[in-house]
């Protein structure tokens, strides 16, 4: 399938999924919890949907589709994240979305030239994308935080939400992708 032009109503509406993703996430790693005695936060169940919804979107579109939306949801993405839990967040929020978004892009669409399966260029954007998302956007939000909690658990934090986002990522996310990619294809084609 030849990826195409998205119209401008669409790719609005893309973004729009974007942002809400992003705000969602950005609202729930404000809360954390302990399992077997390591610290995550909720937002790494949420925030693998924006690197679905981007592969995606890649795949059914093309790359240069992709960074619109993400350029597009950039600000908003920022500006939201900010008021729904401080400036610090937010920012992170938005550098790290960009960084690792962007990467997604870039290493999805290599991958996928030179696979003919389509599960290898999912699996190993996210992968890539969620490691200097998850890292970006903690140090940027809680390094030296006034938040003494955060402040001292970041580094274990991020690396509890990136494994933990890895498994989401492959028993749910991966399978979702296949299951939408199918349907989306069919739909594309009838």
């Amino acid at each position: 399938m030849q990826p195409g032009r998205l119209s401008a109503n669409l790719i609005l509406k893309l973004a729009l999924l974007q942002v809400v993703i992003i705000a969602l996430a950005n609202y729930t790693v404000q809360f954390s919890n302990t399992f077997l005695g390591y610290h995550y936060s909720y937002g790494m169940f949420v925030f693998p949907a924006a690197i679905l919804a981007t592969d995606l979107t890649i795949r059914l579109s093309g790359q240069a589709n992709a960074r619109i939306i993400v350029a597009i949801a950039f600000v908003p993405a920022i500006l939201i994240s900010a008021w729904i839990a401080d400036w610090r967040i937010g920012l992170a929020s938005g550098l790290s979305y960009l960084f690792g978004q962007l990467l997604d892009i870039l290493v999805f669409q290599h991958i996928r030239e030179r696979s003919l399966a389509w599960w290898p260029a999912p699996l190993i954007s996210t992968f890539v994308a969620n490691v200097i998302d998850t890292y970006t956007f903690y140090f940027a939000a809680f390094y030296r935080s006034s938040d003494p909690f955060m402040a001292a658990n970041w580094g274990e934090i991020a690396t509890i939400d990136l494994c933990f986002k890895v498994v989401v990522c492959v028993v749910l996310f991966l399978p979702f992708y296949g299951i939408l990619l199918h349907r989306l294809q069919a739909r594309m084609l009838a």
